[in-house]
């Protein structure tokens, strides 16, 4: 409103920017209408009634009436259901009374810097996530933002909290080369998992020496007649407990898009890619090649989905309602809780009101599950 040129509404944001002034001026303005009406109608109702203690009486009961209703209700009533429109016209009203109230405002603001210095407290004026989330949850309820939006919104706030371990793709899951492997199998890896870099590594997966790109590897064509070791980029190398934000700066700085992510014995734990960080903002990224996988499958059976393990345990327990009651992160990792073992086709628990079969596993760790889910007893339903 005021960059339209509404002069109002400019002396509103003007005033608003001097925050301290604003509230102490209003504050005093309304100490001295309240005391002055209590004072002024206790000497009228003593005058007409002739009688000191009918008179004090009868003028609290008046005047506090009066003031709930004219100088609290009212006021605060409209200036709630229109705010901008109740501020633009008391602008003005209030700029004069901190003018003329500019000696009484200055001996407080005095006052307010020594209570600060003897109590030692610092001024702050930031919002903690927990606010900045409430206040997304408030304007998406008042319908100024869609569920898009909130989501995107509530991503980037909380997306400081995300460390590269939270993230990662599991060593289990690398597709990479040997340092001296055969071009023509590199060939038949890119043309097979349809990945524009592979990671090469020296003898195991825990020494990766380089990241090969596909732009790299094949010259008008066909396979380069360089070595790999001559096409291979440097690999970043990061701490599990790295924070995704400070990993996504330390990407773009080397201009890479890969990071090998180590564990507490510098092996190598997983990979974090820049599209790994951009889906914790944005959701998921598909491409032609990506092949679509339900996380959460319904099969023909009543309350029976088939879950792909490679979710968090955070995401199997939200989906299906329950309490997080473990450390680990991997869901792969709470069935081996469960199982007191490594997890073999048909093994099968129970947890709260869940059956879970090991429905198909690859090299000591389980690929799906089966989840049936059982109707609760009202008893539980109500311990709940």
């Amino acid at each position: 409103m005021a960059e339209k040129g509404d002069k109002k509404a400019a002396l509103v944001y003007k005033l608003s920017e001097k925050y301290d002034k604003l509230i102490s001026t209003i504050l005093i303005g309304n100490n001295i209408v309240n005391i002055l009406a209590a004072s002024l109608g206790t000497l009228l109702f003593i005058d007409i009634l002739s009688d000191e203690n009918l008179g004090t009486t009868v003028s609290t009961a008046v005047i506090t009436v009066a003031l709930l209703i004219f100088g609290e209700i009212s006021p605060k009533t409209l200036a709630k259901n229109s705010p901008e429109r109740f501020a633009v016209v008391a602008a003005p009203i209030i700029n004069v009374l901190i003018i003329l109230l500019t000696p009484i405002n200055f001996l407080f603001s005095l006052w307010q810097s020594l209570l600060l210095k003897i109590f030692k407290v610092e001024e702050t004026q930031k919002i903690s996530q927990e606010e900045l989330l409430m206040i997304v949850d408030e304007v998406q309820q008042e319908g100024s933002i869609d569920d898009d939006d909130s989501e995107l919104i509530r991503s980037a706030i909380e997306f400081r909290d995300l460390r590269a371990e939270d993230i990662l793709t599991h060593r289990m899951d690398l597709e990479a080369v040997m340092l001296n492997c055969d071009k023509q199998m590199i060939a038949e890896t890119f043309s097979t998992t349809k990945f524009s870099r592979l990671l090469v590594y020296d003898e195991s997966i825990d020494n990766i020496v380089g990241v090969i790109h596909q732009k790299d590897f094949y010259i008008n064509g066909s396979i380069t007649d360089k070595e790999i070791s001559e096409i291979m980029t440097k690999p970043i190398f990061v701490q599990k407990t790295e924070m995704i934000n400070d990993l996504l700066k330390q990407l773009q700085k080397e201009k890479s898009h890969v990071a090998v992510v180590l564990d507490e014995y510098c092996g190598t734990l997983g990979i974090v890619t820049m599209e790994d960080i951009l889906e914790e903002l944005v959701g998921e990224i598909w491409d032609e090649h990506d092949e679509v996988v339900e996380s959460f499958a319904e099969t023909p059976d009543k309350n029976v989905y088939k879950v792909d393990c490679l979710v968090t345990t955070d995401e199997f327990f939200e989906f299906f309602g329950l309490e997080s009651d473990t450390e680990s992160t991997s869901l792969n990792g709470w069935i081996m809780e469960q199982l007191g073992d490594v997890p073999e086709t048909g093994d099968s628990f129970s947890y709260e009101n869940l059956d879970i079969t090991v429905l198909e596993t690859d090299i000591h760790r389980a690929v799906y599950i089966t989840v049936k889910v059982n109707e609760k007893s009202k008893n539980e339903e109500n311990e709940e």
